[in-house]
């Protein structure tokens, strides 16, 4: 039996397949129904409507329909798509046993403990006919796939067939009935639609089941005499042929094979059998240890049956249905139907080379399980599961298979059997063979005769795969070993999942290891490349020509890139089995060992493949002939730093602007905000603008957003003093009295500013401002204004100075721009969009303003939403300022004061000189790389990458290798190690300060380089230092800061780093004190939490004392329990614990205490209170539950902090750490660079 999926919950008493989907309902003997997906392991959704057992559960073919029947007496019809029963049809008067669904009519049969069945249209939502005849419960009816019959099982100890083909006549043409005379109540009495056909009897006791073949005239039941009964029938009668015993107690359900001729049953003995049809014995027995079974099911098309038991389901198959197969030189060699065959891939034909004479039992699981090929000796290596594990060798004539002109004459070969584990060819003449019962490597020749002996690297292997001549790959549960069998030493290993199947590539330099859910990719040395993780079962993969590893999992076809990235090429509608990849065709075997050829696009990952290499030739081939596109592309491409190639996919104007800012293309991020137009986007088209020093789209960006203040500074900076002037005048008309003010400030205007003070009533301030620059006009008319007011300036006037605006350096166009490359992707390749204007700008980064304005159709470059009047006569007078650019234009008067046209800016041949003409893209300067990332790209370990700031690398590695799911905990430590990699130095006053990498061991002879890795927070040192202080608080009785000591250290030392084996053996001994410690506190405060509990504080107690303390600490828990143990009077185990502290020789006073109340005890021994506590049997302490797991019960196991806990508690995070998976799959801590190198 291969178990595909397991559930854990009450009694299950009904099941059904989804005909299509990986679903599978279950019906509780607690009223849910539970909906699973199979595939992924995770219940869907559970319906609960039904009051107690609901026995009986249906899927429809087609519809979204289930049917579920119950112990309520009511038949429900539910929509699991609107996820709600539809209805509900009463009639049965006593539990309902089963119900199903007609395969063709709008039919529902169930039968009931009321003694009848019932057919039900579930369109018309009534009943249609009663069967009556069974005069005990009726446990089952159900019916015939193809025929109009129906057969029913009850405890009246027949089988009865019903003859339901009136009722279809009926429902066919109901015109008929019409003319009939009207019959009694059919509800009552039966109705002449349907009518027994066969009366099976022959069971001593009743039935529970019986099911049709769904091909052949056969009939099978099972029943409470323990039997199970093989039945046939013709159009006349039906007879008994044979009778099957095995089982021991009632047989609850019996069905036959849909693929194979067997029959499966079930029984309350806790037994699954599996029967031969054409032999008539069982063939395969599988048991389970406290449950008994109530229910089979069989999926209507794929190989998978279910089971119900009493605490829970099983989905299982009987047999691997996975054929044996290798590839040569072009050839696949495969076994089907107890043939050896090939298949040539150039000539696609198919061709049976030998006969296998020895078949695999029924059922059983003994065909071919793996096989490989020698081209050397024509030889070939066949490995069963039969006896144990088998294998035989074949060696092909040269002349097999040449016939070809009558393909089915096939040669018989002789070949040479052994016994042992996953025979593989090692070299031209030589094999090995695992031998599990002397755990040995068996080399033979091809006579098969043993040549040599040698012993595997690790004491728990228990497979091995090909790894090229005179080398293998010895699998244990975590790891796999690369195995010199000449030297008889592991040249490597690596961590892994438990490995399924072993890959190389054609070259033998790549190798994939396939677990159920996860790809290890590694080169020939074992040296870890990439790592995959799938939610779906991995079934198969091979290699293609470019070196992309293409995978199947149940559903789909996927990639894996030697740099980890995965993808998906296409979905599959069942199972297939890869063979070998060419060009853009798969090669594959289905589950029926059919050869198959798929066609694939491989467009997405050669373009990948292309970037990752950096052939940008290929690349560009791609943008210009292809159709890639999409959201994913797109990401894709941002993530892995290539924005300007992403540009050529995007047509969202959005999304461009975007990936333009990102990579520096100024030109296309304008075209794309002229689209937008909105002031957001204008606003970081300045921003970026300005970074790059192109203040003329600065300034067009100002202009677009009306941002005033910002476009005044820039005319300041630039030396625009005509446009400042302007400034002014535009802030006079919109009555902006700061604006105009600055702008004064600006240029320089005195005579300006005394205006606008004066104008504003600030009189006091307006006379400084004349006194101080000497104007005397004005001084005498504010002195008019403020009569006997006027202010005492002669102190400040005397250190007066002129305030004048700086003068620019430079009155160029455009700031001085850097001399950049023009990018690959930027030269002639056109962008997404196909209209040539659209394309973003006319060439250049220094574009004119005019040209911007222009394309904008704008000659006014504020807008309209802003209508002032100029105070003042004459032209000035009724101008409007536009904010819209299409204001102000051919219309408007030569003369209409400050007008918008002003603010155009200069020709284009005064900035553009010297430029090519044509449409061209360029990238800005990239930065040079920052230490911190070459930091991340070298460094293999989570605390450098941590303080390197890839936070999520570190997260990557670290869940990868500890199975750490959350890592909020550990943010605070993060942090920490980022801040402490780097140090600030102060520059010149009013300069920000200098960022400078702290790299770990310098010394001043270093020669002047960037730092290595970079210097980390935590050492070795600071742990040692925090435990002290968590002993010192432990012994002085601070319980809850020493567990926040004890935490911190179990947080810390996944992100410490240290130099040689004997320091992590160090860090792992720590982690062991640190996740002990933080136990054995967690119960003592719980302990004191619970003190009204007495019985609950006693356990507690004990439980501390069997925590892994350092002596004192333990000598103390010791004490504490004594006398708690003494107080409750349960003399006997105090006595333990009495005996237990006098080994660890006390001081005297606590040892004459010990003795004392050992003596007491064994005066006067016995237990008064039962506690859960037994000293004898070893155990550990879930950490919780804090209870104790003792010896020989399942436990699992945080991958972090190694900390114990129930079964129950699998995928939790766990409580001890607050960060690891617990029951989650993890490598191991890698905290040095030395466990690296061995690997």
């Amino acid at each position: 039996m291969l178990t595909k999926f397991e559930t854990k919950s009450n009694r299950v008493k009904g099941l059904s397949f989804h005909p299509k989907r990986p679903w599978i309902l279950a019906s509780l003997h607690s009223g849910v129904i539970q909906l699973w997906d199979y595939r992924m392991g995770t219940l869907i959704d559970r319906f609960d409507e039904h009051d107690g057992p609901v026995r009986g559960v249906h899927f429809h073919k087609s519809q979204p329909l289930f049917v579920t029947g119950g112990d309520d007496y009511k038949i429900k019809v539910w929509n699991y798509k609107l996820r709600r029963c539809l209805f509900t049809l009463l009639g049965h008067l006593d539990y309902i046993r089963t119900v199903q669904f007609h395969q063709e009519y709008p039919w529902i049969v169930s039968a009931s403990d009321d003694q009848t069945i019932r057919i039900w249209n579930w369109q018309s939502r009534t009943c249609i006919s009663v069967l009556t005849g069974h005069n005990h419960y009726v446990m089952c009816a159900s019916f015939h796939i193809k025929e109009d019959l129906v057969v029913s099982a009850s405890l009246d100890q027949t089988v009865r067939v019903w003859d339901i083909s009136g009722l279809r006549k009926k429902t066919v043409s109901p015109a008929d009935e019409v003319l009939r005379l009207p019959q009694m109540n059919s509800d009552l009495f039966g109705g002449g639609d349907a009518v027994v056909k066969y009366v099976l009897e022959g069971h001593d006791r009743g039935v529970n089941w019986a099911a049709f073949h769904p091909t052949l005239p056969l009939i099978v039941s099972g029943a409470d005499d323990r039997q199970v009964k093989l039945w046939r029938m013709n159009d006349t009668k039906a007879w008994e042929v044979d009778t099957l015993r095995g089982h021991v107690n009632n047989v609850s359900c019996v069905m036959f094979h849909a693929r194979q001729d067997i029959i499966v049953s079930n029984s309350e003995d806790k037994s699954i059998r599996v029967w031969d049809m054409s032999k008539r014995t069982g063939v395969q027995t599988f048991r389970r240890e406290h449950d008994r079974f109530w229910i089979l099911s069989a999926h209507p098309e794929v190989n998978l049956l279910a089971a119900g038991h009493d605490s829970g389901m099983i989905v299982f198959k009987l047999e691997r249905e996975r054929p044996a197969y290798c590839t040569h030189a072009g050839v696949l060699y495969y076994v089907k139907d107890r043939y050896l065959r090939t298949y040539d891939y150039a000539q696609q034909r198919d061709n049976p080379l030998i006969s296998i004479r020895r078949p695999g039992a029924t059922g059983a699981n003994q065909g071919a399980r793996s096989m490989t090929y020698n081209p050397a000796e024509n030889a070939v290596l066949i490995n069963t599961d039969a006896e144990g594990g088998s294998y035989e060798l074949f060696m092909i004539p040269k002349d097999a298979g040449n016939n070809r002109a009558e393909p089915q004459v096939t040669v018989d070969a002789d070949s040479k059997r052994g016994t042992g584990s996953c025979a593989v060819f090692v070299a031209r003449n030589r094999f090995a063979v695992l031998d599990k019962s002397s755990h040995q490597l068996v080399i033979k020749n091809l006579r098969n005769e043993v040549t040599k002996k040698c012993t595997p690297p690790c004491a728990s292997t228990d497979a091995i795969f090909y790894a090229g001549t005179g080398s293998l790959l010895c699998r244990s549960d975590d790891k796999v070993v690369l195995f010199d069998v000449q030297q008889r030493h592991a040249v490597a290993e690596l961590s892994t999942p438990y490995v399924k199947y072993v890959v190389w590539s054609p070259d033998m330099n790549q190798v994939a290891l396939l677990s159920k859910h996860a790809i290890i990719v590694a080169n020939k040395r074992l040296q870890h490349a990439c790592t995959v993780h799938e939610t779906i079962r991995v079934k198969s993969g091979a290699w293609d020509d470019s070196g992309v590893f293409v995978y199947t999992t149940l559903n789909h076809i996927k990639y894996c890139l030697p740099n980890g990235d995965s993808g998906i090429i296409r979905t599959l509608d069942v199972p297939v089995y890869i063979t070998k990849v060419f060009g853009n065709s798969v090669f594959c075997l289905d589950r029926d060992g059919k050869n198959r050829t798929i066609e694939i696009d491989t467009t997405e990952y050669m373009f990948k493949l292309a970037l990752l290499h950096r052939k940008y030739d290929q690349v560009l081939q791609f943008i210009r002939g292809s159709a890639l596109c999409g959201q994913s592309i797109i990401a894709y491409l941002q993530q892995k730093g290539f924005p300007e190639v992403a540009l050529h996919f995007v047509r969202d104007e959005r999304t461009r602007f975007n990936l333009a800012v990102e990579c520096g293309n100024i030109d296309v991020a304008l075209t794309s905000a002229s689209e937008i137009d909105e002031k957001e986007i204008w606003y970081r088209l300045g921003v970026e603008a300005l970074r790059q020093g192109n203040h003329q789209i600065v300034e067009f960006a100002y202009q677009k957003t009306k941002n005033f203040e910002r476009l005044s500074f820039l005319y300041l900076i630039t030396g625009n003093i005509e446009k400042l002037g302007k400034m002014m005048k535009i802030a006079e008309m919109r009555q902006d009295v700061m604006g105009r003010f600055h702008n004064a400030l600006y240029l320089g205007d005195v005579r300006e500013r005394c205006k606008i003070l004066q104008e504003t009533k600030q009189f006091g301030l307006a006379y400084a401002t004349a006194v101080a620059h000497d104007l005397k006009d004005r001084v005498e008319e504010l002195e008019e204004l403020l009569g006997d007011r006027v202010p005492d300036v002669s102190a400040m006037v005397a250190d007066a100075k002129l305030m004048m605006p700086p003068q620019p350096i430079l009155r160029e166009d455009n700031w001085p721009l850097l001399t950049v490359t023009k990018g690959f992707f930027e030269g002639g390749a056109p962008l997404a969009t196909e209209d040539p204007e659209q394309v973003a700008g006319s060439g250049a980064f220094g574009m004119s303003a005019e040209e911007m304005v222009g394309a904008e159709d704008m000659e006014g470059g504020w807008g309209d939403e802003d209508a002032l009047e100029l105070p003042g006569d004459g032209a000035g007078a009724g101008m409007q300022y536009p904010a819209d650019p299409a204001e102000g234009g051919e219309d408007e008067e030569e003369d209409g004061g400050w007008e918008m046209e002003d603010l155009e800016l200069p020709p284009d041949a005064e900035m553009s000189a010297g430029l090519p003409a044509e449409s061209s893209f360029f990238v800005a300067p990239s930065q040079g790389v920052p230490v911190s990332v070459r930091w991340s790209q070298k460094c293999g370990i989570a605390g450098q990458q941590a303080a390197a700031g890839s936070f999520d690398a570190a997260m990557r590695l670290l869940n990868r290798q500890l199975g750490i799911a959350s890592f909020e905990v550990m943010k605070p430590y993060f942090l920490d190690l980022a801040a402490a990699s780097g140090a600030l130095l102060p520059g010149l006053p009013g300069m920000t300060a200098m960022a400078t990498p702290m790299g770990s061991g310098w010394s001043a002879e270093d020669a002047p380089a960037p730092p290595a890795s970079p210097a980390l927070l935590y050492s070795m040192a600071i742990l040692e230092d925090n435990l002290k202080k968590a002993y010192k608080l432990t012994t002085e009785g601070k319980f809850t800061e020493a567990l926040k000591l004890f935490a911190g250290l179990l947080h810390m030392i996944p992100l410490v780093v240290v130099d040689t084996r004997k320091e992590v053996d160090d860090v792992k001994e720590l982690q062991n004190i640190a996740r002990e410690y933080s136990n054995a506190l967690r119960i003592e405060l719980r302990r004191k939490e619970e003190k009204e509990d007495v019985i609950r504080g006693a356990e507690l107690a004990a439980y501390f004392t069997h925590c892994n303390l350092q002596p004192i600490h333990l000598s103390l828990s010791l004490r504490s329990a004594m006398s708690i143990f003494f107080k409750l009077k349960n003399f006997d185990t105090a006595a333990t614990f009495c005996r237990r502290l006098l080994e660890l020789n006390p001081p005297p006073k606590v040892a004459l205490q010990a003795r004392q109340v050992l003596t007491a005890c064994e005066k006067t021994p016995g237990e008064a209170v039962r506690v859960t506590y037994d000293a004898r049997n070893p155990f550990v302490v879930c950490a919780k539950t804090l209870t104790p797991i003792y010896r020989g019960t399942k436990d699992v196991q945080c991958p972090c902090c190694a900390a114990h806990f129930v079964e129950s508690a699998k995928g939790e995070i766990c409580t001890t750490c607050s960060m690891g998976k617990i029951g989650a799959d993890a490598s191991g801590l890698t905290c040095s660079p030395s466990q690296l190198r061995d690997r």
